[in-house]
């Protein structure tokens, strides 16, 4: 590629100035063009840590249904010799996980495009529009999880979407969470009422998870546990997949997510649970390259598919939250 030199600045007084007679180049710039594309910040993905995800080998297209088959109840009888023993009806009791959104991207690469960029547009487009999807799938499948949460047998809903702000440790009624740190909610203390909530559901330690938003973690970092001294996880990891600790915190993995669903009246909301709580399942079904019938280029685009189903209501507990 040829190098350009800039135009001087000065009549008669630079080098390349168009002043002087004859002077043919004197429209070079200097211009170096990098092979390398800024890309935007990206938020970060973290659906795929906190769900169920055995059964995305077992769709292959929009409409695709999973039947999943519920654990039997076995109960246990008091045996006195020489009796007969009482023996529990093994079910077949089912959820269905519907595979019930399609997503798909599309762009044009021109041929000029093609032979005279620096950049390889094919690559960097498909790049984004993987994480648009990505992007989607977290949102759609996290908004789900919210509408499971249950409120009656058990009520594992903390606070309320509202203004009106709950007393300093209490977590029930028409008002949402008072979260701080001086004659307020410490967010830890919310974190241990979410554990307590689960350890009464049986729910296994191992495979918990927290996610919130931001806000809850500046609020977190302001709290006076000595837990919390050091920087979560010092950077590492957390535009990967969420992750904000490299240890647990109340039995919890903590994840932070800009998906999380909005609120109309409280500041905002989290979530907690176990692995087990949600299944999900995607796949990209298809990803072509065509030429375009209307230019000389080629068309790129694919379709995702997914679905998602809280499996466990007990295994999940959600909190809203009110920061002055």
């Amino acid at each position: 590629m040829a190098q350009f030199f800039e135009e001087g600045s000065d009549p008669g007084l630079s080098n390349f100035d168009r002043s002087v007679s004859g002077q043919s180049n004197g429209f070079f710039l200097p211009s170096i063009y990098s092979k390398k594309v800024l890309n935007f910040f990206r938020k970060a993905s973290v659906v795929e840590a906190i769900t169920n995800t055995d059964y995305a080998g077992e769709i292959s297209a929009y409409g695709d249904s999973v039947k999943i088959i519920k654990e039997p109840v076995i109960s246990v009888s008091d045996y006195l010799r020489g009796q007969d023993t009482t023996a529990t009806l093994l079910t077949d009791q089912e959820d269905t996980l519907v595979v019930d959104t399609a997503k798909a991207f599309k762009f044009i690469v021109d041929d000029i495009e093609t032979k005279m960029s620096h950049v390889n547009f094919k690559e960097v487009a498909s790049s984004s529009a993987a994480y648009a999807l990505k992007d989607s799938f977290d949102s759609a499948v996290l908004t789900t999880m919210f509408a499971g949460v249950p409120t009656t047998g058990p009520d594992h809903t903390l606070g309320a979407d509202s203004a009106t702000k709950l007393a300093a440790g209490i977590y029930d009624g028409a008002g949402s969470i008072d979260l701080g740190v001086v004659s307020e909610t410490d967010p830890l203390d919310v974190m241990a009422r979410m554990a307590r909530l689960l350890d009464e559901q049986n729910v296994p330690e191992e495979g918990r998870w927290f996610v919130a938003g931001p806000d809850f973690y500046e609020q977190l970092s302001q709290s006076g546990s000595k837990l919390l001294s050091v920087d979560y996880n010092g950077g590492q990891g957390s535009i990967r997949n969420g992750l904000v600790s490299s240890g647990k915190l109340r039995g919890f993995s903590m994840y932070k997510s800009n998906n999380i669903p909005s609120v109309s009246a409280a500041t905002g909301k989290c979530l907690a649970g176990h692995i087990s709580s949600t299944a999900t399942a995607q796949t990209i079904v298809s990803t072509e390259v065509l030429r375009d019938p209307s230019s000389f280029g080629d068309i790129v685009r694919g379709l995702h598919v997914h679905g998602s189903k809280v499996l466990r209501p007990e295994a999940i507990v959600g909190a809203f939250y009110t920061i002055d």
